[in-house]
């Protein structure tokens, strides 16, 4: 509770209303489905009741619209008073870790509901956010651009983290040793791989169009969700012709599911359970309420045409428009395994265990949907998780190597 501010209690607010009304449709589609198995008729919509039970239903509903509507109008009233309160407040990493795993679950239905806890998407700079409609006063800037894109559920603070008493910040040993400027991004990972594709590409314009000083290379390190981001803005900028891809020269994927993962696939499996029966598929509405970001993640969607036209919780066969590494950009893929060695168990199935080894890699079984990363830009890093890719020393030293050397070689980095 020490790590909430005043202005979170409307959004707090919001979310409570949502839940009790969702609660309560969930209570009523299960009793609808009781009585229907005894030939009793429902209401006019599906999963609702008829007659006293259905008044009492509706009764409840509108109770608990017009309170939230209420708590909703006076705690907007309020609204300038708290962020007065919230003005000397210091952002904490317990706050922002919190709200970063709040977007990655429901971020979608924040944005569609206007929650103040959603994440609007900025560019940062020493931990605030550059303002990059105006232009640019950084002193210590270079002209090496370095974005680094945080995944699913995460934040811009998370790529400093710590390691058997040491710091690990990929970006900072970067700056540090090749004069690189890091640049962070913060999003809401809950809305779609493209609408964030989009914006992204937008900002990296505004950014190096304000930057500084000339630029005279772009890099980008991604981790997870983040690298499908960077793919799907490439695209979205070169159909507008921007400036920016002429500058990017590097992009590092650390952990990206470049093909989708298993989780979020099973989870699509959950859906169909859920639904097969009467008396479970009120409940589907719980499995329906991670986010488009999540979904998206069953096959690695990174266009609009990926998702467009069709119910996203529906089970249906890959049909994404593959996009091939961009050409003139040095692409690189370091992938984990928790695995000691590679084998079918630990490529298919276990990976890291959140992305298997070979959608981290970009291969596929049809060569025709594999990308293109040369033997000598791709590197494992074994009895390794997830999250460990950002902690792991082992991957600051490749990252180094690569970005430093014209001619990277393969490794298989195994942490002591």
């Amino acid at each position: 509770m020490k790590h909430l501010r005043a202005t979170d209690l409307r959004a707090i607010a919001q979310l409570a209303t949502q839940a009790t009304a969702g609660v309560a449709r969930i209570a009523e589609g299960v009793h609808q489905s009781v009585w229907s198995s005894m030939g009793v008729p429902g209401g006019k919509a599906a999963g609702s009741t008829r007659g006293l039970t259905g008044l009492i239903y509706q009764s409840v509903h509108g109770v608990t619209h017009w309170v939230g509507k209420g708590l909703d109008a006076a705690l907007a009233s309020l609204q300038p008073l708290l962020e007065r309160v919230d003005a000397e407040a210091p952002e904490t990493p317990e706050r922002e870790a919190v709200l970063a795993a709040l977007n990655g679950v429901m971020g979608d239905r924040l944005l569609a509901s206007q929650n103040p806890l959603a994440t609007p998407m900025s560019l940062r700079y020493q931990g605030r956010a550059l303002e990059i409609g105006k232009p640019l006063t950084l002193p210590q800037a270079t002209g090496k651009v370095l974005v680094l894109i945080h995944g699913l559920c995460m934040n811009d603070l998370q790529w400093r983290s710590g390691q058997q008493g040491q710091i690990v910040d990929h970006g900072a040993a970067l700056a540090a040793q090749l004069g690189y400027t890091p640049v962070y991004l913060r999003y809401n990972s809950g809305l779609h791989v493209s609408t964030n594709a989009r914006e992204l590409s937008r900002q990296l314009e505004q950014l190096l169009d304000r930057w500084p000083s000339a630029v005279q290379e772009l890099t980008v390190l991604a981790h997870s969700m983040g690298g499908l981001l960077i793919r799907g803005a490439w695209h979205c900028a070169r159909q507008e012709n921007l400036r920016w891809p002429g500058l990017l020269k590097n992009m590092v994927f650390l952990g990206t599911p470049h093909h989708g993962a298993p989780l979020e696939r099973a989870g699509n499996w959950v859906d169909v359970l859920l639904g097969s029966t009467p008396y479970s598929r009120p409940f589907a509405r719980l499995a329906q309420l991670r986010s488009a970001g999540i979904t998206d993640l069953r096959y690695g969607h990174l266009l609009d045409a990926d998702w467009q036209g069709h119910e996203r919780f529906q089970r249906r066969p890959d049909r994404r428009q593959i996009l091939a590494l961009p050409d003139g950009v040095n692409s690189y893929a370091m992938a984990a395994t928790l695995a000691p060695k590679r084998g079918l168990l630990a490529d298919r199935l276990t990976g890291d265990g959140l992305v298997p080894l070979r959608s981290a890699l970009g291969q596929h079984d049809d060569p025709g949907r594999s990308l293109a990363f040369a033997a000598n830009r791709q590197s494992i890093l074994y009895r390794t998780n997830h999250m460990q890719l950002l902690s792991s020393p082992a991957v600051t030293q490749q990252l180094l190597q690569w970005l430093s050397s014209p001619t990277p070689q393969l490794s298989s980095l195994t942490p002591k």
